[in-house]
């Protein structure tokens, strides 16, 4: 198999100018569709099974469609609640696959909802995503709505059935978190989270340095997002009505009820300058980023938070902090997180020096640095500590593409690679970072109960009180 084929990076990259954030969606080529029949699917998952890939060593009769089935081999009926930019993308890459059919879409704003509609002939319509759920011939969806909605969608999709993808930040809220992973082990399903980045081929060899030794025990890691949009923010809504195509009850849900707001519906760029509909910026970044530290180095949880932060520069209609950073402290070694919406500098992977948004991940060794970001990675010795040391051999295979191997994983019922099970030690983290930020003190917390201890108002403020008539599942916080 060729290491370089069919993934696609569909990192949030922006960039900024002083008019505009857009979107930037990378390297065409890199989109184009993987033509996987299902014999050579069936094909491929044995020659991965012995590269160590998680696969069953037998394909059960339903999966090949034996007994008067039609076989999860055959067709997965896709299905999409939330018709933005993200789930867009996330429903073309999937797809690409040719034994998916794009069933169903649910979005409460028309013309977003009409966009997939229109490219997918065929495709159910739904305003409402509970009627996409009652859908039996829906077998998984993309789950790609804002993050407010994240927790309730992942729920009522696994009680309906159905396998799903859910985008990032899995949630927003310690209780959310567990919730959602218990609600997927209660009822089989299979999850995937969509930390794309997490298929790419740099940070395969980023893990296979670290996990082998190459710069020694590493005792900090510090990760970082920066960006500059200014004093002006994201700027502010002259009191837009709200698009008669739009359901904005619906479009709210669980989270405080708020007039329509232009900016902040128009995308998940600008969801992330509210927090009670992103948690900010980090929930809308760390989970890519922290993720490969948390890969390498085996982490499960922090035993200790300590956040800082606030808004001191920006002033615009949200309400997320300009400056962010929290330190996690793990049995054996500290991770920090650094995020500024008001000066972009990169360090090592500064660049053009220009306002922009940079990213990158630190890894101290005792023997040298290694530092990264999405698409390249440095080794900085110290001295002569790695003299004649020689990298690792690539180990870990390649991956088929972020929402291919979740397909792949719905067919085999094997978890794939950003599982909520593997996801939530992702997570976890960042809820509690914010909740640390929220609060403005450390919190403590118990791996082995999954719970913060000595803080009975931290505790409770772990779970959230949804607006009525939402009501937040609280029976799957018990594992």
């Amino acid at each position: 198999m060729d290491p370089k084929r069919n993934y696609t990076i569909l990192a949030e990259v922006f960039t900024f100018t002083p008019s505009i954030l857009r979107p930037m969606t990378g390297d065409p080529a890199m989109n184009k569709p993987d033509r996987l029949s299902r014999r050579s699917f069936l094909d491929r998952t044995a020659l991965l099974g012995g590269a160590g890939m998680m696969v069953p060593t037998f394909i059960p009769g339903a999966v090949l469609g034996e007994g008067g089935t039609s076989g999860a081999s055959e067709k997965v009926r896709v299905g999409l609640i939330g018709c933005g930019g993200m789930g867009q993308a996330n429903l073309a890459n999937t797809a690409q696959h040719p034994d998916v059919v794009v069933a169903a879409a649910a979005d409460p704003w028309e013309s977003r909802l009409d966009a997939v509609l229109k490219k997918y002939p065929g495709c159910k319509g739904f305003k409402d995503y509970r009627e996409l759920l009652d859908q039996k011939d829906v077998d998984a969806v993309i789950i790609a709505s804002p993050p407010h909605w994240h927790c309730l969608h992942a729920i009522h999709s696994c009680e309906a059935g159905k396998d799903i993808y859910l985008q990032k930040p899995m949630t927003l809220h310690l209780g959310e978190s567990l919730a959602v992973r218990n609600a997927v082990k209660k009822h089989n399903r299979i999850s995937q989270i969509g930390t794309q980045i997490h298929a790419s081929e740099n940070y395969r060899r980023v893990v296979e340095k670290i996990r082998a030794g190459f710069i020694g025990q590493v005792s900090v890691v510090r990760t970082f997002n920066v960006m500059n949009q200014g004093p002006e923010g994201v700027g502010r809504d002259p009191g837009t009505p709200c698009p008669p195509d739009l359901n904005w009850e619906l479009w709210i849900g669980p989270a405080p009820m708020r007039p329509y707001n232009r900016i902040l519906a128009s995308s998940s760029y600008y969801h992330c300058s509210w927090m009670d509909y992103s948690g900010g910026w980090t929930p809308g970044m760390a989970p890519h980023i922290i993720d490969l530290p948390i890969w390498a180095l085996d982490l499960k949880y922090p035993l200790r938070v300590h956040c800082s932060g606030g808004r001191y520069i920006i002033r615009d209609d949200g309400d997320a902090p300009d400056v962010q950073e929290i330190l996690w402290q793990y049995p054996n070694l500290t991770m920090t997180w650094m995020c500024n919406l008001v000066n972009s500098y990169g360090f090592d992977l500064h660049g053009n020096p220009v306002p922009q948004r940079r990213l990158g991940i630190y890894f101290h060794g005792v023997d040298g640095t290694l530092y990264a970001n999405y698409t390249m990675h440095q080794v900085v010795p110290e001295g002569d500590r790695m003299k004649d040391r020689e990298p690792p051999p690539a180990s870990i295979p390649p991956s088929p593409g972020h929402e291919l191997e979740w397909i792949n994983c719905v067919k085999t019922r094997e978890q794939p690679s950003c599982s909520v099970f593997y996801h939530v030690r992702v997570d976890v983290p960042i809820v509690l970072g914010n909740l640390a930020y929220r609060l403005g003190r450390s919190l403590t917390f118990d791996p082995d109960s999954e719970q913060i201890v000595g803080d009975e108002e931290a505790a409770r403020l772990a779970v959230p009180v949804y607006r009525k008539p939402w009501r937040f599942p609280e029976e799957y916080l018990k594992g």
